[in-house]
């Protein structure tokens, strides 16, 4: 159970707009935001970076939750795993290769440019930081400047995201409960502090 209780979502009406498109993009509106909206200018401001980040264009949407699925994987948040797991899945990464980012030096489902996308994703979520200049170098054989910025600044975000999730315990969703259990509990997966008072429950 998180440490902060999020805002009901009818008690924020002037969020509305907002959490019906991360609701049709997403699927569901992710428990941090309402616990953000405890500071406006704080949901206001992650929220306007968020989408210019995500949705920037130089990266194909799948790698960029492919990218930030390998970010938070190296950075041990299980709460943004599960986000970035089912997202990927819903833009159209099948399931077993969502559950194999982690292990993508290995499998053959996985292109060399994302496999360097997915190195500088493990490598820069480290504490500390383990990138070098090879992990551009490499990146310069398949992405573009433009590309590589949006590349970095998704791990960036993440890099915001796993820790604040984290932190706050962020209270699992059962939408993507319910595929990380199935999908990604067969590479170690489980839910932990992110898990509701009841973890076998998986309904809102």
């Amino acid at each position: 159970m998180g440490h902060i209780e999020p805002i009901a979502r009818e008690d924020l009406p002037q969020y509305e707009p907002m959490f019906a498109i991360v609701e049709a993009s997403m699927g569901f509106v992710p428990t941090s935001m309402p616990t953000m909206a405890r500071v406006p200018a704080i949901l206001d401001t992650f929220a306007a970076f968020a989408a210019t980040v995500m949705n920037a264009g130089a990266i194909e949407p799948t790698l960029v939750q492919m990218i930030a699925n390998m970010a938070s994987n190296a950075a041990g948040c299980r709460y943004c795993q599960a986000h970035t797991a089912i997202h990927a899945h819903h833009l159209g990464v099948d399931a077993e290769k969502v559950a194999a980012i982690w292990t993508f030096e290995h499998d053959d489902r996985f292109s060399a440019a994302e496999r360097a996308a997915l190195r500088l994703a493990r490598d820069a979520a480290q504490v500390p930081n383990a990138t070098t200049d090879e992990h551009f170098a490499e990146l310069r054989q398949f992405f573009d400047d433009a590309q590589i910025v949006q590349i970095v600044a998704v791990i960036g975000l993440f890099g915001f995201l796993n820790r604040w999730n984290d932190t706050m315990a962020t209270t699992l969703e059962p939408e993507p409960m319910r595929f990380a259990v199935e999908h990604l509990g067969g590479a170690g997966w489980e839910p932990g502090k992110h898990a509701r008072e009841d973890p076998r429950s998986l309904d809102g």
